[in-house]
């Protein structure tokens, strides 16, 4: 078959095309999407052979060889598609420059060694001086008992609450105070130091107590349980007694002021020497009694003794002390307890009216009426101008 000169002109400049082509690649647009030919490189370092792309499994690292720590920089990788992108165009360009690219080796930084626990000492100057002045430490120590004015409160506890560490008293002569304590509070029973234990509801307490202006409460700084009252003596006349309560009420001697006793099982009550029982107390009669205190109008008696009964004859024998003939009244010293004792009487009807003057002695049977005594006999046993 024969073909045209002019076919085989365009034949052989298509094949000259193509070569030059091949060549001198042309540069491509950039976004263009084609493949950019790396040229050679001038270095005389031998050229990196890109390393194909590694197979990637969703959720397993990729596999292929890990980039060692020399000074080789890191082969860009083609994209999985053929086609490269603009930062790996910008990387490839770097690679093929005419200078050379030196990376810094990696320096591996050991691990840090945990710290090891120390203990701090404060400084007593952190403390504003008090480790030095009183001893006292301000972080650990409670705070310094308030310097106020101490009072003491006697009474007895009718609350404890050991939580908020405070007790309620209830104060001889009325009211009901709360008293706070805590570690810094000296607490005695029957003189010995003990613990808050000791606190129970119904014993009788004295209170060393101070305000905390602080806190703006009452601050006990020594409690002392378990103390018994020094017991008083009262003489009197019963005027109402109280079975009910077990209560009675005595008229004093002294200031004609009534004072209430309470009785109780402990109570021991006698008329005279012979041992007698609380019914056996009426009104009107004359007793002792020997109490503890509580409050300025209320006790507890310890012991009643039945001096008089109303109708009861007693016998009185001593020296008269005071004489008035006018209205019939003499006071005796008694022997027998050594106590004086007024006695009435009606000169007209004593035969020794006229024998009678102080200093003289004389043995009297009289009566307890109640509110005194009336006299049945009056004997001189020697007169006073025997005793000169």
């Amino acid at each position: 078959m024969h073909r045209s000169p002019t076919a085989l002109i365009a034949l052989l400049l298509m094949c000259a095309a193509l070569g030059w082509a091949q060549n001198n690649p042309a540069s491509p647009k950039p976004g263009s999407g084609v493949p950019q030919t790396p040229l050679p490189s001038t270095n005389s370092s031998p050229q990196q052979t890109p390393q194909p792309p590694a197979t990637e499994t969703p959720g397993t690292a990729p596999t292929g060889t890990v980039p060692s720590s020399t000074t080789q920089p890191p082969v860009a990788q083609p994209s999985p598609t053929g086609q490269q992108t603009p930062a790996d165009q910008e990387k490839s360009g770097a690679q093929q420059s005419g200078s050379q690219i030196t990376e810094e080796p990696l320096v591996q930084i050991p691990p840090a060694t945990p710290a090891e626990p120390k203990t701090e000492i404060l400084d007593s100057s952190a403390t504003s001086g008090a480790l030095t002045t009183d001893g006292h430490d301000p972080i650990l120590d409670p705070a310094p008992v308030p310097r106020t004015t101490t009072t003491l409160v006697g009474g007895t506890i009718s609350g404890v609450d050991r939580l908020r560490n405070r007790m309620t008293v209830k104060v001889f002569g009325g009211g009901h105070w709360t008293v706070n304590f805590d570690e810094r509070t000296h607490i005695f029973h029957n003189g010995a130091e003990t613990t808050q234990l000791a606190l129970k509801k119904g014993e009788r307490v004295y209170v060393d107590t101070q305000l905390d202006n602080n806190r703006h409460d009452i601050f006990a700084r020594n409690i002392r349980v378990g103390v018994a009252a020094l017991p008083a003596d009262a003489d009197g006349q019963i005027t109402d007694i109280d079975t009910k309560h077990n209560e009675l009420t005595l008229r004093d001697a002294i200031n004609s002021v009534p004072v209430r006793f309470a009785v109780d099982q402990d109570t021991r009550i006698s008329n005279g020497q012979t041992p007698a029982a609380f019914k056996d107390v009426k009104p009107g009669a004359l007793v002792h009694v020997r109490f503890a205190a509580e409050s300025p109008n209320r006790g507890l008696a310890r012991e009643i003794n039945i001096v008089a009964m109303p109708g009861a004859a007693f016998t009185f024998a001593g020296k008269i002390t005071y004489l008035d003939l006018s209205r019939g009244l003499l006071a005796l010293q008694n022997s027998s307890d050594d106590k004086n004792y007024e006695i009435h009487f009606e000169p007209s009807r004593t035969e020794a009216t006229r024998r009678l003057s102080v200093g003289t002695e004389v043995r009297i049977v009289a009566t307890f009426e109640g509110s005194r005594y009336s006299a049945q006999s009056v004997t001189v046993t020697k007169s006073a101008e025997a005793l000169r």
